[in-house]
């Protein structure tokens, strides 16, 4: 089984190559506010994930995107450059959720409470949550985005770069991934004809269907093919607003 652990497994490949997610191209800059870039440590190796800031002091992101020092770059087109829209701001606390199992994938979702709340500005704004009727259907169009690998030994993306993908039948992704995969808290996308998905490096980035969050980036095939599989936020709403409830009373 082909799996991939997206942020941090296979990261110490050499080479070059085009800098986008996989099959994507450029986005118009800070025209996706809600998008955060977050860094960590692992094992003092540096790492990277993508997030979505979903109220001013939160970001979502998928739970194997956990580490130490971590910390969240808002407001970020290139981040390689310090640009005057972007915003760092240091994690407080990181909640995986509790039965997240990084064996398997299940579960993988996580909140980052940030130190100090960001400034709400034209290149940072929070995305709403999915409704509790929202549902995604096969056949939508969906996109997400990242500063990623382009295929396996290319070097990460420096702007960040966007994708529409398709939503597929559970059976697609059942097939591939086999006991992986689970319906009821995960969703495919992406085409297998196609060469549209995000990779290494693009863990934890949102599913973004009709201005909505539908899903967190958790996995694909280790060689970038769709379909990839993203964690579905609709399924753990409760828990999101629960812990960030929670999170709050007890500062």
């Amino acid at each position: 089984m082909q799996l991939l652990l997206l942020c941090w497994i296979f990261l110490l490949f050499p080479g070059a190559g085009a800098e986008e997610i996989i099959g994507g191209h450029t986005a118009r800059p800070h025209s996706r506010p809600y998008m955060a870039f977050i860094q960590f440590l692992i094992e003092k190796d540096r790492k990277r994930c993508g997030g979505v800031l979903v109220r001013k002091d939160f970001v979502l992101t998928a739970a194997h995107c956990k580490g130490s020092s971590m910390n969240v770059i808002l407001g970020a087109h290139d981040i390689n450059k310090k640009e005057r829209d972007q915003q760092k701001i240091l994690v407080s606390r990181a909640i995986p959720h509790p039965d997240y199992y990084s064996s398997n994938f299940t579960n993988d979702i996580m909140l980052l409470k940030l130190k100090k709340k960001a400034s709400i500005t034209k290149s940072v704004k929070p995305l709403i949550l999915p409704g509790l009727k929202s549902r995604v259907r096969p056949g939508q169009v969906c996109s997400t985005a990242g500063w990623g690998r382009v295929a396996p030994g290319s070097k990460f993306s420096e702007q960040l770069q966007e994708v529409q993908l398709k939503v597929q039948a559970e059976k697609e992704c059942e097939l591939l991934f086999s006991t992986y995969y689970n319906r009821s808290t995960q969703i495919c996308m992406g085409e297998p004809r196609q060469r549209k998905n995000g990779f290494q490096g693009d863990s934890g980035g949102p599913l973004v269907c009709l201005n909505e969050i539908q899903g967190i980036f958790s996995y694909t095939r280790k060689n970038g093919m769709p379909p990839g599989v993203f964690t579905k936020v609709l399924s753990f709403l409760p828990w999101i607003k629960r812990t960030m409830k929670q999170t709050m009373l007890g500062d």
